[in-house]
């Protein structure tokens, strides 16, 4: 079986490959924090690209057993959390950092949850379903992140302004990949949506409906920015370098939802991205913006709020 700092640089080399933006955020911890949060982003990667058919994070194909996949994540993820050694790195991973943190068993269920949902080729239909979504895919990750940071499991809070920094990123990733998800039979745009707008669905991506689409992914992205606000109230509870790492997080996610917005009906004609200077950029002003931030301010009573 191999050691912890085997595993550790297994997850670095994982991070280091499947986002670049996460990566770079992940400098900013301090070091007993970045090799956890290197640990816990290797387990969600790994989670994720056995059920998609992906390698970190790109490539997407088509596979014959997503829920065979899902029940075999399921196993693997029970075994963990129960500190069963012996399982894959990434597996490992998460064994590790859930007994160094007493990470909550529930939010890497949840998380396998959405797994489940993509499995089953679920589609919302309701913006509540929209939003339950990226809850499991994304907010789950974020409540994990804020335990890793050292955040107690019972501030419920702060736990939902991580959630919203989660929330935040996934409604930006979808906005950026509307195009990429319907090339593999994917949307997440709320079926009532999309009666609103009168875009049949499956055609969301067809030229005499890109004015409407727009209108939607608009949304999306309005909704992401009220999200990473909140988020930001939380990382003013966190210890500086961690604060200082999730505000330049925020202000890198927020960048393509601000960037998608900004193209309109062009934001699909190539992947949006933020090149390295501008992520350096942003890494600078989170540092300004960690010795200034708010921790007090209500959270907006309009956003959804996490089950549990």
């Amino acid at each position: 079986m191999a050691g912890r700092a085997a595993i550790v640089a297994t997850a670095r080399h994982s991070i280091a490959r499947g986002s670049r933006s996460f990566a770079l955020a992940s400098r900013l911890f301090d070091s007993v924090t970045r090799e956890r949060a290197w640990l816990l982003y290797s387990w969600c990667r790994r989670c994720d690209d056995l059920i998609d058919g992906q390698d970190h994070g790109h490539d997407m194909r088509a596979v014959a057993d997503p829920l065979a996949r899902v029940a075999m994540v399921e196993r693997l993820t029970a075994a963990a959390l129960a500190g069963e050694a012996g399982g894959e790195a990434a597996f490992e991973a998460l064994r590790i950092v859930a007994a160094e943190t007493a990470l909550p068993p529930r939010f890497a269920h949840d998380l396998v949850a959405g797994f489940r949902l993509d499995a089953e080729d679920w589609r919302p239909r309701s913006e509540d379903d929209l939003y339950r979504y990226c809850y499991h895919v994304a907010g789950a990750v974020g409540c994990m992140m804020a335990v890793v940071m050292g955040v107690a499991p019972e501030d419920r809070d702060t736990l939902d302004r991580a959630c919203d920094l989660g929330m935040a990123f996934q409604l930006a990733n979808i906005a950026r990949d509307v195009a990429e998800d319907d090339r593999v039979g994917r949307c997440y745009l709320p079926l009532e949506w999309l009666a609103e707008m009168d875009i049949p669905p499956g055609e969301h991506m067809k030229p005499p409906f890109r004015a409407r689409l727009t209108v939607l992914v608009r949304r999306l992205t309005d909704r992401a920015a009220l999200h990473e606000a909140s988020a930001r109230v939380g990382a003013a509870r966190l210890p500086p370098r961690s604060r200082w790492a999730v505000l330049a997080a925020a202000g890198i996610y927020g960048d393509i939802a601000r960037k998608v917005a900004q193209r309109g009906g062009h934001a699909w004609n190539g992947r949006v991205s933020i090149g390295m200077a501008a992520k350096l950029a942003r890494v600078a002003r989170a540092g300004i913006d960690a010795l200034g931030a708010r921790a007090d301010a209500p959270r907006a009573p309009a956003l959804w709020t996490r089950p549990g």
